[in-house]
């Protein structure tokens, strides 16, 4: 009786400390800027999607790949990973993440919820951040089309098989679609309340989240649903806050090119003050700002337009007196390859440009507070012969509807690596 008197005390004194963690451990803006323990927090981090895959113990677990990958990332200075929450809808599908964590509306993979838990558990431990990221407007994780399928809108086309426009005028019906918008915000009340099955620390307590996130570049889709998609984004940032007060959110967006290229768009979504910072996303080659046979050739066209669109959200964080990040950039190999360790001097290039930018915010006490690569695929395994991710495959840094190692950094990427590690020490040794 004694040793089980005991053990309540112990666990009810853990779970009193776990709501009564310190504010300053959460990341927060201060007069346009982030804090965290009481000082300026800029960042290099990277895109880790399948982190939550990764950490669990069913299929496409490997949670020894999964310590060696974050004590990888530790050491290059990386300390702020972009993580999808889950995936939605049946397995099987040609271009989606397996395996799903939303299985039906409010039906959930424990699996992959307990693999969620871990990986923010085992980020603790390195002192490292996650942004988590609730939707998707794309097809790789379900995300939209899959609450359009649910609610009888038919089945959802597939970009790479119905074509793209066919995909886009799919959907566009979500933001006008208040039964798609109702499972998802059960969805934000289920994940968002989640207490650590591993950690006994809920979500909401957990300085760990550096943030949460609407999804990953949400979209109006078309100009008739503009002011829809900016009354979901603040209903959907007021039900997170709602929830959970001690964390930021964001929107996940693209940007201009998210708001289909609409500035007051881009500024309104930004403007809630429930959101607490800026995104873009900055994507040369799917853009068409190079091309696949041409990018050392028009890097230089591809410098000039990132920073025409990185000045076009500088004067939007201005306004609005909020940081922003840029949480997703990339860009193919030298020569088209995908194979690890091949040559990527145009990124090496690119990357190079993005992280001056930064540092030279960090020396200033500018607006740009951070960014993030896409994206990390570490010690995964590829067969650039046959380049389109199946079931069984490691995870990489590209999503299941692309190429693997399109635009993946490897452990092997030597000098992208050495440049990463290089500049976080910089904007480190920088911060005042």
């Amino acid at each position: 009786m004694k040793l089980r008197t005991l053990t309540f005390i112990l666990i009810a004194t853990l779970s009193s400390c776990a709501g009564n963690i310190p504010e300053s451990k959460f990341v927060k803006v201060e007069n346009g800027h982030f804090i965290k323990n009481g000082k300026p927090y800029y960042y290099i981090g990277a895109n880790f999607w399948y982190g939550a895959i990764l950490a669990s113990e069913g299929l496409g677990g490997d949670t020894m790949r999964l310590a060696r990958e974050l004590d990888f990332l530790k050491e290059a200075g990386v300390e702020n990973l972009r993580v999808l929450v889950g995936s939605d809808g049946e397995r099987g599908v040609n271009s989606k993440v397996e395996p799903t964590l939303q299985v039906s509306p409010g039906v959930y993979n424990d699996t992959i919820l307990i693999g969620l838990d871990r990986f923010l558990a085992e980020l603790g431990k390195r002192d490292m951040n996650a942004v988590l990221y609730l939707n998707n407007s794309w097809e790789w994780s379900g995300g939209y089309s899959q609450y359009l399928q649910w609610t009888g809108h038919g089945k959802a086309p597939l970009p790479n098989i119905d074509g793209y426009d066919a995909y886009v005028a799919y959907v566009a019906q979500f933001q006008q679609s208040d039964s798609c918008k109702a499972l998802f915000a059960n969805y934000v009340r289920d994940i968002v309340s989640r207490k650590n099955s591993i950690t006994g620390v809920a979500y909401k307590d957990d300085p760990v989240i550096f943030s949460w996130q609407v999804g990953n570049e949400p979209r109006a889709f078309s100009d008739e649903n503009k002011e829809l998609f900016a009354i979901w984004i603040g209903d959907v940032a007021r039900l997170i806050k709602s929830i959970d007060s001690n964390h930021m959110v964001s929107t996940g967006s693209e940007g201009l090119y998210g708001c289909e290229k609409d500035t007051m768009l881009l500024e309104k979504i930004h403007s809630y003050p429930e959101i607490d910072y800026i995104n873009l996303h900055i994507w040369p080659y799917n853009w068409g700002w190079v091309t696949k046979d041409s990018i050392p050739q028009m890097l230089d066209n591809a410098i000039a337009n990132t920073e025409k669109y990185i000045q076009t959200h500088i004067a939007v964080s201005e306004k609005l007196s909020k940081p922003m990040v840029i949480e997703e950039f990339g860009l193919p190999r030298d020569n088209f390859l995908f194979t690890p360790g091949s040559p990527a001097k145009s990124r090496d290039t690119y990357y190079k440009y993005i992280f001056d930018r930064l540092l030279e915010n960090v020396r200033n006490r500018g607006f740009i507070a951070g960014c993030n690569f896409w994206a990390w695929g570490g010690f995964a395994r590829t067969d650039p012969a046959n380049p389109f991710w199946k079931v069984g495959d490691d995870y990489c840094g590209d999503p299941a509807q692309e190429p693997q190692g399109l635009n993946t950094v490897f452990a092997i990427d030597t000098t992208t690596i050495m440049l990463i590690r290089d500049y976080n020490k910089e904007i480190k040794s920088s911060i005042k």
